[in-house]
């Protein structure tokens, strides 16, 4: 495994951190020993960086890693969310902050997490977690109750903005820096990179798009995307390779990112993703996908309040 400090903050994670919505079910059902031996599974390939949210299965992927981890929590860093309680259930007010906060600790049986992040900041208002949202985790970050703060979203225009007015110790972009998508580039890598804020890359499977299963009914992408990404996944099967080892050994490549969070619910896919730190795939697999998805290339979908989109590029997009 490969460590990288997440920029000015004293945490070491790993390069390949563990996304934990799989244990609220969000992408199917995961048994408490499946989800159990995974975690512990991740922790013995030298994984130490766990991420997840009260959103992700309404509280029980939080429940289920503050359980898996009690033996090892000394030994791994953990960040939880907050703002986002439900498919559209937001609250960003100080005190729904503060309350729904306490429970997440408990359910992560801790009294202090390594990261508390705003969840989808692009569902909020804007000036709303500017001014209260933040300096109320600081406030937490100044009771011991977490180490550091940091925000999410999906566009990373918004979350550059966010960052330039406010102090935040990382940013978490999500479907912005894959195999399908690089304009994380434009504004937030130059942003972090700057002011040294911790860079998390998260979703590089394109929320299970280029993971080779079944693609859940909810997924926003356009369809051109959808089958653009099919198309890949049967490129990579006709040169025996796995398309999520492809999809991950291309986000860790890049240079700034700490730590790509994917998402894991078994053993088996806890190896597989590992195994992407060795990987070289076939230059002539890579000049083929890259010629399938030039199409669709950089292309997203609406996500949040409009006013906080940013300028999504056309299908066709340039590279």
């Amino acid at each position: 495994m490969r460590y990288q400090v997440l920029g000015s903050t004293e945490l070491q994670v790993s390069a390949i951190g563990f996304g934990a919505s799989t244990l609220g079910n969000v992408f199917g059902n995961v048994s408490v020993e499946e989800s159990q031996n995974a975690v512990l599974s991740a922790v013995d390939h030298g994984i130490n960086f766990f991420d997840v949210s009260p959103y992700y299965g309404l509280t029980l992927a939080e429940e289920r890693l503050g359980e898996a981890l009690r033996s090892v929590r000394r030994d791994v860093v953990v960040a939880t969310k907050c703002g986002r309680y439900g498919v559209d259930r937001f609250d960003f007010s100080p005190r729904t902050i503060t309350l729904e906060f306490e429970q997440s600790l408990r359910r992560l049986r801790t009294d202090q997490v390594d990261l508390l992040q705003v969840h989808d900041v692009e569902f909020g208002d804007i000036r709303q977690i500017i001014e209260e949202t933040i300096p109320t985790m600081r406030q937490l970050q100044q009771q011991g109750k977490t180490r550091y703060i940091g925000i999410t979203g999906y566009w990373p225009g918004l979350l550059a903005h966010i960052a330039q007015e406010v102090p935040v110790d990382t940013v978490l972009s999500y479907c912005h820096s894959n195999l399908m998508m690089d304009d994380i580039e434009r504004e937030l890598t130059p942003i972090a990179r700057s002011r040294n804020i911790g860079l998390i890359n998260a979703s590089p499977l394109h929320m299970g798009l280029l993971g080779g299963g079944e693609v859940p009914s909810w997924h926003p992408a356009p369809e051109e995307v959808k089958h653009a990404a099919s198309d890949v996944i049967e490129l990579c099967r006709a040169f025996s390779v796995e398309p999520s080892m492809i999809a991950l050994h291309a986000c860790l490549q890049h240079r700034v990112a700490a730590t790509t969070l994917v998402g894991m619910s078994t053993v088996a896919q806890v190896h597989e993703n590992c195994t992407a730190l060795d990987f070289q795939p076939d230059p002539e697999l890579m000049a083929a996908i890259r010629n399938r998805i030039a199409p669709v290339f950089n292309t997203s979908w609406s996500s949040g309040l409009s006013e906080n989109e940013d300028q999504p590029f056309p299908i066709g997009g340039n590279r």
